[in-house]
C-alpha cells in the first residue's frame, strides 16, 4: 500500500507538473504561485498534508495592501494567509533614518488530515486550496 506522500505525488501528477524534492516534499506551480506540500506524521494513524503556497513576493507594503491581506485572511475558507514584512536595506541607507521602504511576501498555509481521503478527494482538496491561493494572489496583484 503506497504512503500518503506517494499517493499525493501520484494524484497531483495527473493534474499539475510537480517536482519531487530529495527530502520528499513536492514543489508545484499553480497560476503564478509556488507551493510546497509534504506529509507530516503527527501521531500514530494521523498524517497531515502540510501545504505552503507563496502567493506574492516583494509587494510594496502600503496600507491598501495590508488592508487587502487582512480582508483575505478573514475571508479565507482554506488556510491562513500570512504577510511577511521585509525592510529594504538600500532604502534604509538612502533615507538615512527617514521611514524605510517596506515590502511584503504573502503566503497561504493549510494543513489537513489526508489519510482517510480517497485519491479523488485528496486531489480535489489540494486543488481547492491552491485555487484559493491563486485567487488571493490575483486580488492582490491585479
Amino acid at each position: 500500500m503506497p504512503s500518503l506522500q506517494e499517493r499525493l505525488a501520484s494524484v497531483l501528477r495527473d493534474a499539475l507538473p510537480i517536482d519531487e524534492e530529495p527530502d520528499g516534499a513536492l514543489t508545484l506551480r499553480h497560476n503564478g504561485t509556488l507551493a510546497s506540500l509534504r506529509v507530516v506524521n503527527i501521531a500514530e494513524g494521523l498524517d497531515l498534508v502540510s501545504l505552503t503556497q507563496i502567493l506574492a513576493w516583494d509587494l510594496p507594503l502600503t496600507k491598501k495592501i495590508s488592508d487587502q491581506i487582512a480582508k483575505q485572511a478573514h475571508e479565507s475558507n482554506f488556510g491562513t494567509v500570512t504577510l511577511v514584512e521585509k525592510v529594504n536595506q538600500p532604502a534604509v541607507q538612502r533615507n538615512s533614518g527617514k521611514g524605510a521602504a517596506k515590502t511584503a511576501d504573502v503566503m497561504l498555509r493549510y494543513n489537513f488530515p489526508g489519510g482517510g481521503l480517497t485519491d479523488d478527494a485528496l486531489r480535489t482538496m489540494v486543488l481547492l486550496v491552491l485555487d484559493t491561493g491563486a485567487q488571493i494572489r490575483l486580488s492582490l496583484t491585479g
